[in-house]
């Protein structure tokens, strides 16, 4: 039988206007949040983008 992966999925959340862009796997026994610069559709723009939980 196969192990259960140890992946969660999140939602990378745009800083500027605080929408949630897009979603992206991430390994359960990573502790540090994840922060990148990806194109924000609302904005026009790139900007950062933060980890939130998904509801």
């Amino acid at each position: 039988m196969a192990k259960p992966k140890k992946k969660n999925i999140i939602a990378l959340e745009c800083t500027v206007c605080k929408k949630r862009n897009y979603t992206e796997y991430k390994n359960i026994n990573v502790k540090e949040k994840r922060e990148k610069t990806k194109y924000c559709r609302s904005c026009l723009t790139h900007t950062k983008h933060v980890e939130v939980k998904m509801k």
